[in-house]
């Protein structure tokens, strides 16, 4: 791997508040920062590509006490088990579920995976999280 050593012009405000900010997230240096920034772009722009292979989790909140929902999920889940990795149920409290969906495709197959789960009656919250299987990375 070579390195290469490339100069960027920041308003000084900019430049302070982007330091403020490695100073929070703990990273080493400037170098650090602006690396990890990048490889978030690239990896949003896997997502926006049909054809790059990506990973992700699909996270949901529902009460199990909602008729027929966990069934539902779960036949859901059954009919995507090509996509769906694995998954991990936990149980919050006596009424409520988290269950949380490790997915891996194409991003448009993950993302309506995503939508039907999330939009499913009964589901009180759900988020996407999209990730990259880092193959395109360095």
């Amino acid at each position: 791997m070579t390195i290469t050593r490339f100069g960027i012009s920041l308003d000084s405000a900019l430049l302070e508040r982007f330091d403020a900010r490695i100073k929070e997230k703990a990273y080493a240096n400037r170098s650090e920062a602006i690396r990890d920034l990048i490889r978030g772009s690239l990896v949003s722009g896997e997502w926006e590509s049909s054809k790059v292979e990506t990973v992700g989790t699909i996270t949901i909140v529902y009460s199990h006490d909602t008729r027929e929902l966990t069934d539902t999920l779960t036949d859901l889940q059954h009919h995507y088990y090509n996509s769906i990795v694995s998954s991990m149920h936990i149980h919050i409290d006596e009424h409520n579920c988290l269950e949380v969906i490790v997915v891996r495709g194409k991003s448009g197959e993950i993302k309506a995976i995503a939508d039907k789960l999330i939009g499913t009656k009964g589901v009180k919250h759900g988020k996407l999280s999209l990730t990259t299987t880092g193959k395109h990375l360095q």
